[in-house]
């Protein structure tokens, strides 16, 4: 018999709602207005680590709703959020499912440090709703992880001296990745960084390489040195949330997409077509602003202490 029962308990059901409404309440407090758009669309993600779902008619399933949140940011210059059902291909596992849910917020005149402080606030709030402890957060630089071990600033390091760190330390290190300092550099930070971060406690990862500054700003850490402005949240090994002190320069964001096709070229991906819609809203002018993305199913897993993002959703990919 083919199993129709869900994969989440009632209870479980019921403190995902829970954790929604609490979280739509603190948005209403904060004046921060609720949308909704299109979870189709004609165009989506460029990064070649992120795959789409394409429909029957040459339309994508959205990754996340950033595009066209940042068009109505354009439009009317207010703060905004979204709970959105999005879609990714090829991810499953503990903590994937091709489908799940992702709360996405804008604030305008914030940075990526300001609206660390603002997630900071929100997760506060949330888990007082629930009368939990609060764990507490960490922050730490990705660049100064990286100069600790290495001796180098990511933008100085190769695949040769991370390989050679890897041998060091007696792990085997990927020989697919002898030309991909970027993905290196990922790995490095899942195998040595990622591991000393508190368990019990959330950490901020920021000051990225600019070569990942996908669709944040430049700007310089404490060492006066370029820098992505953005921000990963992780609860242990855990990501959580992207967020970035979102570029608005039409013209970088071109070349970052065009970037981003070659390099889905290079490595045999899909391609997808350029979001015009969003270079033209740019090129009328995207407020200085900073956004993030949470994923509600796995923040569940960290409050309810749950082990598998199956336990979490009314119905995982096996069951849909």
């Amino acid at each position: 018999m083919v199993e129709w029962r869900p994969s989440a308990s009632l209870d479980t059901l019921k403190q995902g709602a829970a954790i929604r409404q609490a979280i739509r309440c603190w948005m209403a407090t904060q004046n921060v207005l609720e949308v909704c758009t299109p979870a189709l669309s004609h165009a989506g993600a460029t990064d070649p680590h992120v795959l789409s779902i394409s429909s029957s008619d040459n339309r994508f399933l959205h990754t996340s709703p950033e595009f066209a949140m940042k068009r109505l940011l354009c439009a009317y210059q207010t703060d905004i959020y979204q709970v959105a059902n999005v879609f990714r291909a090829g991810e499953s596992g503990r903590f994937h499912n091709t489908q799940f849910t992702l709360l996405e917020w804008y604030r305008l005149r914030m940075d990526h440090r300001a609206l660390m402080d603002d997630v900071t606030t929100l997760l506060t709030s949330l888990w007082q709703s629930f009368n939990l402890a609060w764990p507490g957060i960490d922050i730490r630089q990705y660049g100064a992880e990286v100069h600790t071990r290495l001796g180098v600033w990511p933008e100085q390091t190769t695949v040769k001296l991370i390989a050679q760190y890897f041998a060091d330390n007696g792990c085997d290190f990927p020989v697919t990745l002898t030309d991909d300092v970027d993905a290196a550099l990922d790995l490095f930070m899942d195998e040595f960084v990622l591991v000393e971060f508190a368990t019990q406690r959330f950490t901020f990862l920021t000051d990225y390489p600019v070569s990942q500054a996908a669709l944040a700003r430049i700007g310089k850490d404490d060492e006066g040195r370029d820098v992505a402005q953005r921000f990963e949240l992780y609860y242990g090994r855990v990501e959580l949330a992207n967020g970035y002190h979102e570029l608005t320069d039409p013209y970088v964001q071109r070349q970052r997409f065009a970037a981003d096709r070659r390099k889905r070229d290079k490595l045999n991906v899909t391609p997808i077509p350029t979001d015009e819609r969003l270079l033209s809203a740019l090129e009328a002018g995207l407020p200085d602003c900073a956004g993030v993305a949470l994923g509600l199913e796995r923040l569940q897993m960290v409050l309810g202490q749950y082990e598998h993002i199956q336990q979490v959703l009314s119905f995982d990919d096996a069951r849909s």
